[in-house]
């Protein structure tokens, strides 16, 4: 049995699993686990067959990348055709962590991972588990430069998963032959990572955000002496970035806090079941029918909630989840990003 507890007093894999895991992504099968920010569903990063096993998993369009992930001595020249000083400095300030670079790609690097693109997202989670078999994978590649392809362990467009139970449910029909899942708790950060693209620099186009996240872009503004950019139409193509994404099953809106009160009341009035997630406290008394959820207005702790709040709601059978719009300040800028995709399924 695993010996080591993770958040929440789940047990993490033991060397034994961790082990198997990696002979199975040198055999070019799946392995879903964890990082700091959700779990993820890994394959060999230079096997193209077994990238196409993640896209097919998934039902993931082809010509959307996946994040390659990297052991921290792994040298993540081998896989970027370039590394600029601002990637160096990032590195060093923030990984291992959730920060993913898009740098150019190298071209021993199969374009599988990149959706037919000339750049490769490089990330180094810091989650214990996800770095000891990065490790153990490397040593059974030949030149010790073994990485992982993985997206999001879920279904694609739908809820990430921050914990295994998460994945399990999501594939219900890959049996223990096609899918290893590590357990390793809940994840920590609990949305995905930060996505900068510094692909571009020899053209003159400097840093570009182009997905929110825990690595916010103030805190990359003080490593690198400028605020990223806003994306562009030419910008590369990255995971998480359509307009509708990380959505539940259930019809999902949000509202500014002055709106909660009429949605609330025309939702009693309609006999619909809703929960409302607000920030902070519950307004008062609900209609019948009507559930009150309430988070902390903390940034950190939201992400870190959310989508296994999302995922519980999903599954008790309210015909609507209602969430209070957070601030706009950039601290929530990830969690705003997040939730704006997930109601822009149901717009």
């Amino acid at each position: 049995m695993p010996d080591r507890a993770g958040a929440g007093g789940v047990a993490e894999a033991d060397p034994g699993q961790i082990l198997e895991a990696a002979q199975r992504l040198a055999q070019g099968r799946l392995v879903a686990f964890p990082t700091e920010t959700v779990y993820g569903l890994g394959a060999d990063a230079e096997n193209p067959e077994a990238i196409a096993r993640i896209y097919a998993a998934k039902k993931r369009p082809a010509d959307h990348p996946v994040i390659v992930h990297l052991a921290p001595d792994t040298d993540p020249g081998y896989w970027a055709a370039l590394i600029p000083p601002q990637a160096r400095q990032l590195m060093a300030a923030f990984w291992p962590g959730p920060l993913t670079l898009i740098l150019p790609r190298a071209a021993r690097i199969p374009d599988a991972v990149s959706g037919g693109q000339d750049s490769i997202g490089l990330r180094c989670p810091s989650h214990p588990v996800a770095q000891r078999l990065l490790h153990a994978f490397s040593v059974l590649k030949p030149h010790g430069s073994g990485a992982v392809a993985a997206p999001s362990a879920n279904q694609f467009g739908q809820v990430s998963p921050t914990r295994a139970d998460h994945v399990r449910s999501e594939f219900p029909d890959l049996d223990g032959q096609a899918l290893m899942i590590l357990e390793g708790g809940a994840s920590e950060v609990g949305i995905e990572s930060t996505i900068l693209d510094l692909s571009r620099l020899d053209r003159g186009i400097g840093p570009v955000l182009l997905r929110p996240g825990h690595v916010t872009a103030a805190r990359i503004a003080e490593v690198l002496g400028e605020m990223p950019a806003r994306p562009d139409a030419a910008a590369p193509r990255v995971s998480g970035a359509l307009k509708a994404h990380y959505a539940p099953r259930t019809p999902l809106f949000l509202a500014d806090a002055q709106a909660l009160a009429g949605l609330v009341r025309d939702a009693g009035a309609a006999g619909l079941r809703m929960a409302v997630v607000v920030l902070d406290a519950a307004p008062g008394l609900a209609p019948a029918g009507i559930d009150w959820v309430v988070l902390p207005a903390d940034p950190v702790v939201y992400a870190r909630r959310l989508y296994a709040l999302l995922r519980e709601l999903d599954g008790a059978g309210y015909d609507r989840i209602l969430l209070q719009r957070p601030p706009a300040d950039p601290v929530w800028q990830g969690v705003n990003d997040r939730i704006t995709r997930a109601a822009a399924a149901f717009a």
